[in-house]
């Protein structure tokens, strides 16, 4: 028997249909993942990555029109394209077909169905996506364990539209954007997607060197080049030959060592310490930073030269608050690792939760996020996360600018956080706010607080 390929995830709220369905499909596909409700569709895609996802269109026994299913559909081929998507309905309308079809379904099969075209029909939209994407299942290359969150925002479809061009190529990009924005995801993103995802991905935190160690840990050093070199040692240029470098904060690295970097790269070869021997290295080389390059090239605290060699492509992460819209849909995807590594029985995120969610202006971006959605995970008791779950931490006061730039909710809820915090002292919170009292008291009483 030929070996089993492909991946199908199956969205139907019937319980009966999803039992049948784990019994039969795992006869013809490697993995099979079966999910109750839509709600859990974006993060069981990031998560599962499927080929085909076989969708119900009604989940709401009240409004059987096939409209949840034509929504998510279209959703899901904004999300990850290459996926197929086949419709499942018990209710055989060939104009609702013609539609799902218009929206990028693959095909449509009806309730109650016959086995045998179920499967063949499955199997022809896996082989399909398998096709395009040129991904198998039984890969000798580890898929990347916490893939890049695209969610549903224009700069995020713009910038995987990006990756799709460059990936394959051997340009050189640097990525740009605030503390937490998953920068070093994106380039792990941009590595598993390029010719070099068989070879290693080196990263390295570019800020962390301290200057004596600079030259030993990039380029390497021989035996006896200093005191504690007792053996041979190759640097990182050396260990990521053939793959790809991955330069962290580089806007840290001080000008008087720049000029050693950019001299490696330009050369694409290195000489150990205390060595003479020039080495080739053949890399791929992404570099990240949450600085503005351009402003430190002007205060020439940055090498123009190097600027412009790191920056063939160059890629702008948006921080969370420009994309709010993938919060919840963060949010749930992070409650389902965090469920599964902690062993809670938690499966979704109340309203009231979600909006509070949606209200934060997250400063530390997606890590802040999940380093949030963990500690609700740890302390909750419930099959929901509530909004009591939710511990919401400010690291540093927002500023005067913050405060106006923010939406009534989301005032109202810098303000509570600032009141329990010093304990209802007013002196302490207008500190903290960066206002006066007399604004403080204003805005206490605008929100009845």
């Amino acid at each position: 028997m030929a070996s089993k390929t492909g991946k199908i995830l199956v969205v139907d709220d019937n319980l009966g249909i999803r039992r049948a369905l784990e019994i039969l499909l795992p006869v013809h596909f490697a993995q099979v993942k079966t999910i109750p409700s839509p709600t859990t569709i974006v993060s069981s895609l990031e998560q599962f990555r499927p080929d085909v996802v076989l969708l119900d269109m009604n989940f709401d026994t009240s409004i059987n029109t096939g409209g949840e299913g034509l929504y998510w559909a279209r959703e899901i081929k904004q999300i990850m394209p290459e996926v197929e998507v086949v419709l499942f309905t018990a209710y055989a309308d060939i104009a609702l077909a013609v539609e799902g079809m218009k929206r990028g379904a693959f095909d449509f099969i009806v309730k109650p169905w016959e086995n045998d075209k179920l499967i063949e029909v499955l199997k022809a939209a896996r082989d399909k996506a398998l096709k395009a994407t040129k991904r198998d299942i039984q890969a000798t290359v580890p898929a990347n364990d916490n893939p890049m969150f695209w969610g549903t925002s224009k700069p995020m479809a713009a910038i995987r539209k990006t990756l799709d061009k460059i990936a394959p190529t051997d340009a050189t990009v640097l990525i740009t954007g605030e503390n937490g924005t998953g920068k070093d995801v994106l380039a792990r993103e941009i590595h598993s997607h390029s010719l070099r995802s068989g070879k290693p991905m080196v990263a390295v935190d570019a800020g962390a060197i301290t200057e004596t160690l600079f030259e030993s840990e990039l380029f390497g050093h021989v035996k006896g080049a200093f005191t504690d070199a007792h053996t041979d040692h190759a640097g990182k240029f050396e260990q990521a030959d053939g793959g790809t470098l991955f330069l962290d904060e580089i806007g840290n690295i001080p000008p008087h060592l720049q000029a050693k970097l950019l001299r490696a790269i330009q050369n694409r070869s290195i000489v150990r310490v205390g060595g003479s021997e020039s080495r080739p290295v053949n890399i791929r080389l992404i570099c990240a930073t949450n600085m503005n390059l351009e402003q430190l090239v002007a205060e020439g605290r940055f090498r123009e030269d190097l600027y412009y060699r790191i920056n063939t492509v160059h890629i702008a992460l948006p921080p969370l608050r420009e994309r709010k819209q993938d919060i919840v849909p963060l949010a749930q995807l992070f409650l389902d690792r965090m469920a599964k590594k902690y062993h809670r029985p938690l499966t979704g995120i109340t309203p009231e939760a979600a909006e509070l969610l949606k209200a934060q202006r997250w400063s530390g971006n997606i890590r802040e996020l999940q380093n949030c959605i963990e500690k609700a995970v740890i302390l909750s008791e419930g099959h929901e996360l509530s909004s009591k779950d939710i511990q919401l931490d400010r690291a540093a006061a927002p500023s005067v600018t913050t405060i106006k730039a923010v939406s009534e909710a989301e005032e109202e809820l810098l303000v509570r956080d600032a009141m329990d915090r010093t304990g209802g002292n007013i002196s302490a919170a207008a500190k903290m706010l960066g206002v006066s009292r007399p604004t403080l008291y204003a805005k206490l009483k605008k929100y009845g607080l």
